[in-house]
């Protein structure tokens, strides 16, 4: 199960979360197929100006992405193929839909998860 905790500006976000939600599940179902589409769940949070920072100083052009992915994805052979194309569609998403300034600034990170430690609805996963 994908699961993406995004966090943007508070001041570019709002307005625009139903189609950063749908821009990020689309890139995800990109990657993994349209079968993953019902498994994507997205979390986002506005960061409010001046909570921002880069290089010690506040910025607004910043934005990250946490994507929880089973671990598998790295064990396979074309898992630098994947990871790499995750990484760009995410931001991507972000930039298309946020701003397009926002694109130097986005950091991606693949968290991986293995399969005994992952639950939804207090059940382990499969």
């Amino acid at each position: 199960m994908p699961h993406l905790t995004v966090h943007v500006p508070e001041n570019r976000l709002t307005g625009k979360e139903s189609a950063l939600i749908a821009a990020l599940t689309d890139a995800i179902v990109d990657i993994y197929g349209e079968w993953a589409r019902d498994l994507v769940s997205v979390r986002l949070d506005g960061v409010p100006a001046g909570r921002f920072a880069q290089g010690g100083k506040a910025v607004d052009a910043n934005a990250s992405v946490t994507l929880g992915v089973r671990a598998g994805v790295f064990e396979r052979p074309d898992a630098a193929q994947i990871t790499a194309r995750l990484g760009a569609a995410l931001t991507d998403a972000i930039a298309r839909v946020v701003g397009e300034d926002l694109r130097a600034g986005t950091m991606v990170e693949l968290v991986a998860s293995p399969p005994e430690r992952t639950f939804v609805g207090g059940v382990l996963a499969v």
